[in-house]
């Protein structure tokens, strides 16, 4: 029985699938107009995890994603790089999901670009405009956020105070809150403006529809889990809400929110105003996937996260304790390690209560740092007991097991020790490197990318770049 904490009803419920064991679970995805930071990470590590977790627990779940691919950040920075917009959002789209290639978040089933759901946003846009909780103006079509009289339910706020997330104001609009179901916009040459045609003029889509338009899509006008970072629910997901219950007429839209907490770097708010702002890319050059995996999941999803050298290094000597359990487990494996019968029983009850904890903490709302504690209570004992020869091999055997089960569970290899030899593991580097450097200048196109391809498998990203 696994209980979830609800952000709407701001408690731990038993969950429920609508339909038997099948889950429909969305995600709110990146904006592609830059690299993926720690944030984004933070996030969709929480999720792969949870997700990992419901379907080791048989459930079957379809996880989608949307990936917003219009938007006047992308319009902006294409502008700035003198390129077109759609390459743009390509080129960091294909970014995004190398970073959660390597990151290890592989349970999305669906990635939903906008710009391919542009006919299921305008039909959305219809039905509100049809049933009165949109209209037009000279500017765009907006939603009237007060014919929807439960707008705020999810963040908790009165309508007459969500103002704060307006960029300024607009008199074509009939209250200061409404927004943007469709942007009205000129065409200025022929080309990959983001600019298409509506029955309200050409333009696009506002940021809210897109998403309400593809979950309707695939999934219905109701489904199970939305989740997103804890910053997405004011206005973002409000504006979700609003959307689809009030075309459907259908309530609720969703029936568990989760939201994961702020990464902070050093007490402060991740920006790019600080200078704290930390990408994907550059945390990859100083720690490996398993650690900052590890770092994640060593604090519970919804709380706040502090990033800091100091604490990624904690989170490897972590991780090396387990790597280095497994690693005695086997030593002893080969030894002569062998105890009475009767106190092997008694050491495989230990360990089925310890995997039994393992499980209670992940039922109650996925407590990954409850499930890492328990991992450590048992390595504390194991190595006691390893250096008094009083485990049998039996246990060690089931030990390693239930060490490996859990590994899986959390989508980190336990058997696989990372800490190699850092000098051969760089001559190996540098020759490979010099070996493509010299295939390439030959114009063996086919063998430089086959050894780049084998060192994407091996988790070691190489970039060609002018210099």
């Amino acid at each position: 029985m696994i209980k979830l904490y609800n952000t709407m009803t701001r408690r731990k419920e038993i969950f429920e699938a609508i339909e038997g064991n099948k889950i429909k679970l969305f995600v709110c995805g990146p904006t592609v107009y830059d690299y993926s930071h720690i944030g984004h990470a933070r996030t969709y590590i929480s999720f792969d995890v949870i997700v990992r977790y419901l379907k080791y627990k048989g459930f079957s779940v379809f996880y989608m994603q949307n990936i917003t691919d219009l938007d006047d950040k992308i319009l902006k920075r294409a502008e700035e790089l003198e390129t077109s917009p759609l390459d743009l959002a390509r080129r960091y789209e294909e970014k995004y999901l190398h970073d959660m290639e390597i990151l290890g978040v592989k349970n999305v089933n669906l990635y939903a670009r906008a710009t391919e759901h542009i006919p299921e946003i305008i039909r959305q846009i219809a039905v509100l405009i049809k049933k009165d909780y949109a209209y037009e103006t000279d500017k765009g079509v907006y939603f009237d956020e007060s014919k929807f009289e439960d707008f705020g339910k999810l963040s908790n706020r009165n309508i007459d105070d969500l103002n704060v997330h307006r960029i300024g104001p607009d008199t074509s609009k009939r209250n200061p809150g409404d927004f943007a179901l469709w942007k009205k916009r000129e065409r200025k040459f022929k080309g990959q403006e983001m600019i298409w045609d509506s029955p309200w003029g050409t333009g696009r889509p506002g940021w809210h529809i897109e998403d309400t338009a593809i979950t309707e899509t695939y999934f219905g006008t109701q489904y199970d889990i939305h989740g997103g970072g804890l910053d997405l629910i004011f206005p973002h997901h409000e504006a979700e809400i609003a959307q689809m219950e009030a075309a459907s007429g259908k309530k609720p839209m969703v029936r568990y929110w989760m939201h994961t907490g702020f990464l902070n770097v050093k007490g402060e708010k991740m920006s790019k105003s600080l200078g704290n702002f930390i990408t994907i890319n550059e945390l990859l050059e100083k720690y490996s996937p398993e650690v900052f995996r590890f770092f994640v999941l060593s604090t519970h999803y919804r709380s706040p996260i502090d990033f800091s050298n100091e604490i990624l290094q904690q989170s490897s000597h972590g991780l090396q304790r387990i790597y280095k359990l497994i690693e005695n487990i086997n030593e002893a494996l080969d030894g002569d390690t062998s105890i009475s019968l009767e106190n092997d029983q008694d050491y495989i009850q230990k360990l089925s209560d310890i995997r039994e904890e393992f499980f209670d903490a992940m039922d109650n709302d996925f407590n990954t740092p409850a499930a890492f504690s328990t991992i450590f209570d048992i390595i504390r004992d194991v190595n006691r007991d390893l250096n008094q020869d009083n485990i049998s091999k039996n246990s060690l055997t089931k030990l390693k097991a239930i060490i490996l089960e859990f590994g899986y569970v959390l989508g980190l290899n336990f058997s696989l020790n990372q800490d190699t030899d850092e000098t051969l593991e760089d001559d190996l580097l540098d020759l490979l490197k010099y070996v493509r450097d010299k295939l390439r200048d030959e114009k063996n196109w086919e063998l430089s990318d086959e050894i780049r391809s084998k060192l994407k498998e091996m988790n070691i990203i190489l970039e060609d770049k002018k210099s």
